[in-house]
């Protein structure tokens, strides 16, 4: 492995800063484990992502693909572990910044139900707690653009015939947005804490080709 693509969302809907465009940003250039981080900042836009992150693993020659979105409400970085054939953006009250806001449609007509990640799930998630980052698993990356280009981009691997590790990782408010008046309450995490984890979560992708056997407890159950 030479080169991670790590792409990140850029701001949409009610969330002025993306946490996943910052992180992306910042680790861009970088090294872990020998392996050069490449980044993308892509438009959160329905099928317009796709072909965007498309693109950039062709210009990138990316051995594996991460890619990250903010996902309110959460205190963890969560490692997704399925993407599903499924778009609803009206249960959220929100559309993509093309102003388009899908309901009960697929990001693949003839695609499978769901897709399940390729990352090394478990090792990402111990590696990040060992280092004091807290992380989970999750089983729901939702119904809007975030599941969308994941279930976007493995449908495109697997219909390319790749065997190239991608998957999704969500990363909780920013501090300045879970300052908002609508977001009160909100759990948050800094930049240079969700870049940390990230940096950890990638080390352990170029470690473990296969993911580790170890249980990994988890509080979020979704």
């Amino acid at each position: 492995m030479k080169t991670i693509l790590l792409t990140g969302f850029e701001a949409f809907g009610t969330t002025p800063v993306n946490p996943a465009e910052k992180v992306a940003r910042h680790l861009d250039g970088e090294t872990v484990e020998g392996v050069r981080i490449v980044s993308s900042v892509i438009p959160n836009t329905f099928f317009v992502c796709i072909d965007a992150v498309k693109a950039a693993m062709a210009q990138s020659g990316a051995d594996a693909v991460v890619m990250m979105g903010e996902f309110g409400g959460r205190a963890t970085i969560t490692v997704e572990r399925f993407a599903l054939n499924f778009n609803d953006a009206t249960r959220y009250g929100l559309k993509d910044n093309a102003g388009v806001s899908l309901q009960d449609k697929p990001t693949a007509p003839e695609g499978p139900l769901a897709y399940q990640s390729t990352l090394p799930l478990r090792a990402m998630v111990k590696a990040m707690r060992d280092g004091g980052i807290p992380a989970d698993i999750s089983d729901a990356a939702g119904t809007f653009c975030c599941n969308h280009l994941f279930y976007g981009v493995l449908h495109h691997l697997a219909q390319t015939n790749r065997t190239t590790p991608a998957g999704w990782i969500h990363l909780p408010h920013l501090p300045e947005v879970a300052a908002m008046d609508a977001n009160l309450g909100a759990p948050s995490m800094s930049v240079e804490t969700a870049a940390a984890g990230l940096r950890l979560a990638l080390s352990a992708l170029v470690k473990h080709p296969q993911d580790i056997d170890d249980a990994i407890s988890g509080r979020l159950q979704i």
